[in-house]
């Protein structure tokens, strides 16, 4: 831990030294501690509040405490004891906030912090699953890097309890999300500011102005006559409000439009930043016939997991044109995309928390057996490229203002695969290119990922673009249930290599990961067996399993060998350190060193396989 400093500064009156010590060490490491509030409190939905709490918690850390009867110390005794005020004023918090009265106020203007990367949002979705001690123990140990002794020694202080739990707990959020608390999502110092709904605020004060009016007329009559009534007055309904945006939001006067280069400027990169494109942007009944839609919801069809309902807020508009004789709009606001095409009507889909290559592409366009994409002004070049054939080079993708020329899109037999080959421009990635897969909805999933263990140890998944990458998506891509709109991204993480008996080459084991917008996901294990073009699935089931949530997999399959026998094939991830099969009254039961297992003359009917980590947790097959 960097130690805690302290300038001195002259001599405080009498009774009053240690507490201006202690509030210089606040002023000196506040940004410190009110990360560790910060990290504390829960995510919820609303990080201004959030933000807001961990700075009154911190500056909260001075109050209620007799400095005056303390001794004066070095600044680490100080620090310390604000630290432990610290964590014990989030833990509160926490589990029973404070009124919103009692928060630092800001009027007119919306706090938040940086929304950071996609290791920063899975860390933070991580911690939410904690409880506030949980929380506490991880800061105190990423943040501080207090080892165990001390941090349970902390959390006794600030009336926890049961230290160890949360100790458990935070060690099991994934290592590879270590380095995300450094992000500025958790710096509540490092602050965005945005006005709130300036127009609804107006309209407030309108409103209040003309009642103050109304209750001074009335006064005044009541005075003359003696016997006015006040008429009841009929204030705006939440309903009435929001109709007035609804309304506001289909006027194509307030659609959002950004500059071309916005997207250079920006340290985020979404729809957000996109420029206005197409040959009728300026067409204003083509607009408001898709904001119309849009508003009344007629015949929309969202994607699974997306919301219906008209636009929260004025849209951005991201296309307006004619494609291939139909006339189509693109409008963004903020978490869903709207696709309006003349003739069929209006698709929603969720687009929030996407990024440089989850909103890198949309379907703008379905032909007979094609689709044309808009692509985002940082995409650089574009190649199409057949997944089923990885030695085939990819070729380029005719384009023009952002519109593709027509992609060939994948066969229902698994008989082709075209995927996009995209490559951002050099000022924001330099060389970084990645793949994106038609799956049936507006924005294509990208594709990642993870290689076995004797490959090195990736962190994150990579991108699809390698030459191994993109073997193991050739043979195992139609191993995944059929396409459906609403998936993010695919990643293949091949957990395992087995070598096989009667020197029959080695087998690879493939975790195959679908996760979707809406949060949820799907798993798919199969084996990869050499010489065979393609794959055998061994198991698949809905949930968060070889996702960066649950890090262990096990598998199994059934091989007939080159010398006739038939075995039975066992592999885990890297964590397994036991492999144990139940059958036929049976056991084989053994550690296995490199994480795989060829059991000969196996049970009949369906083996009973699980793998069990160090700590004695249990991990059975997807079924």
């Amino acid at each position: 831990m960097d130690r805690p400093t302290l300038r001195r500064a002259a001599p405080a009156p009498a009774g009053r030294a240690v507490q201006s010590d202690a509030e210089e060490v606040l002023v000196v490491n506040y940004r410190r501690l009110a990360r560790i509030a910060y990290l504390v409190l829960p995510a919820g939905s609303d990080r201004g509040r959030r933000l807001l709490l961990a700075h009154a918690v911190t500056q909260r850390a001075l109050a209620g405490r007799p400095w005056h009867s303390a001794r004066r110390g070095p600044a680490e005794e100080l620090y310390g004891l604000l630290r432990e005020r610290v964590v014990r004023g989030a833990l509160t918090a926490a589990r029973r906030p404070p009124r919103p009265q009692t928060l630092p106020q800001v009027w007119g203007l919306r706090l938040t912090t940086a929304d950071g990367g996609g290791e920063a949002l899975a860390l933070d979705r991580a911690l939410d699953r904690l409880s506030p001690s949980g929380r506490a123990a991880y800061a105190l140990r990423v943040v501080e890097g207090l080892p165990a002794a001390e941090v349970s020694s902390l959390l006794v202080r600030a009336g926890e309890s049961r230290p160890a739990r949360a100790r458990r707990e935070a060690a099991a959020v994934p290592a590879d999300l270590a380095d995300g608390w450094e992000e500025e999502r958790f710096d509540p110092c490092t602050v965005r500011v945005q006005p709130g709904d300036l127009i609804r605020r107006r309209r407030a004060a309108r409103l209040t102005g003309a009642a103050a009016l109304l209750v001074s007329l009335l006064a005044v009559a009541g005075a003359v006559t003696g016997e006015v009534q006040a008429p009841a007055t009929r204030l705006p309904s939440s309903d009435s409000a929001a109709h007035r945006t609804a309304a506001r939001t289909a006027d194509p006067s307030v659609l959002v439009r950004v500059d071309a280069d916005a997207w250079t400027r920006s340290a985020r990169l979404d729809h957000g930043v996109w420029p206005a494109r197409g040959d009728r942007t300026a067409d204003t009944a083509l607009l408001g016939r898709a904001l119309g839609a849009w508003r009344s919801g007629t015949a929309a069809r969202p994607e699974p997991g997306t919301p219906d309902g008209p636009p929260a807020a004025p849209p951005h508009l991201l296309y307006a044109g004619t494609v291939d004789g139909t006339p189509v709009v693109l409008l963004y606001d903020g978490t869903r995309i709207a696709h309006w095409a003349d003739g069929a009507g209006l698709t929603l889909a969720r687009a929030d928390d996407a990024d440089v290559t989850t909103a890198a592409a949309l379907a703008l366009h379905r032909g007979d057996g094609t689709v044309r994409y808009l692509l985002a002004p940082w995409v650089d070049t574009a190649e199409l490229r057949e997944l089923r054939e990885p030695d085939r080079p990819a070729r380029e993708v005719d384009r023009r203002d952002g519109v593709t020329g027509p992609v060939p899109l994948p066969s229902g037999d698994c008989g082709r695969q075209p995927v996009l080959q995209l490559r951002s421009a050099p000022t924001v990635a330099e060389k970084h290119a990645f793949l994106l897969a038609d799956t049936g909805g507006l924005a294509p999933a990208h594709l990642t990922y993870l290689p076995p263990p004797s490959a090195g140890i990736a962190r994150v998944p990579r991108e699809a673009t390698g030459t191994d990458a993109l073997t193991t998506w050739a043979r195992s891509a139609c191993t995944l249930p059929a396409p459906a709109p609403g998936v993010k991204s695919l990643n293949a993480w091949a957990f395992a290599e087995q070598p096989l008996p009667a020197r029959a080459g080695t087998a690879s084991w493939v975790c195959l990961r679908t996760d979707r917008w809406n949060g949820t996901g799907a798993a798919t294990t199969a084996l990869l067996l050499p010489g065979a073009p393609g794959a055998v699935r061994t198991g698949a089931a809905e949930g968060r399993a070889c996702s960066r949530f649950d890090q262990d997999a096990v598998a199994w399959s059934r091989w007939h060998a080159p010398d006739g026998r038939d075995l039975l094939l066992v592999a885990s991830s890297r964590r397994i350190t036991r492999l144990t099969v139940h059958g036929d009254g049976g056991r084989a039961d053994r550690t296995a060193a490199d994480h795989t297992l060829a059991l000969d003359r196996p049970p009949t009917g369906r083996p009973d396989v699980e793998g069990a980590r160090e700590d004695g947790t249990v991990v059975r097959p997807l079924p």
